[in-house]
């Protein structure tokens, strides 16, 4: 297993911003995609943005041109800075990474324990 430390939720008015930021706590010996999700209770977790080992980003619809995910590969740390937060992003957002703990194990699915931000307006 692979803790993912994920920190920066909180409550914030509607139009400000937001970092979140998320932190293997362990040895890890490989990391492929890594991204966040978000979900709002009682619907489905959806993709918010992901970002590949060379840097190569995806983002939903909805926050393109508002949200930016980055990483830093020397650190396995993953960021995702949020700005112009509308209510309807309120969600409990989740760190995900696709890697491996050792050479030898398979490439898995790690979640981080989620982290809420309240956008109000």
């Amino acid at each position: 297993q692979v803790p993912l430390v994920e920190s920066g939720g909180g409550s914030v008015e509607a139009g400000g911003s937001l970092r979140l930021s998320c932190a293997t706590s362990g040895n890890i010996f490989g990391i492929n995609v890594m991204g966040w999700y978000r979900q709002v209770a009682g619907k489905q977790r959806e993709l918010v943005a992901s970002i590949a080992p060379g840097g190569r980003t995806n983002a939903a619809n909805s926050v393109k041109g508002r949200f930016t995910i980055s990483r830093d590969n020397a650190e396995n740390t993953m960021y995702l800075q949020m700005n112009s937060l509308k209510p309807e992003d309120t969600a409990v957002y989740f760190c995900y990474l696709y890697g491996k703990v050792t050479r030898d194990s398979p490439w898995s699915d790690y979640w981080g324990q989620g982290t809420q931000v309240t956008v109000f307006s």
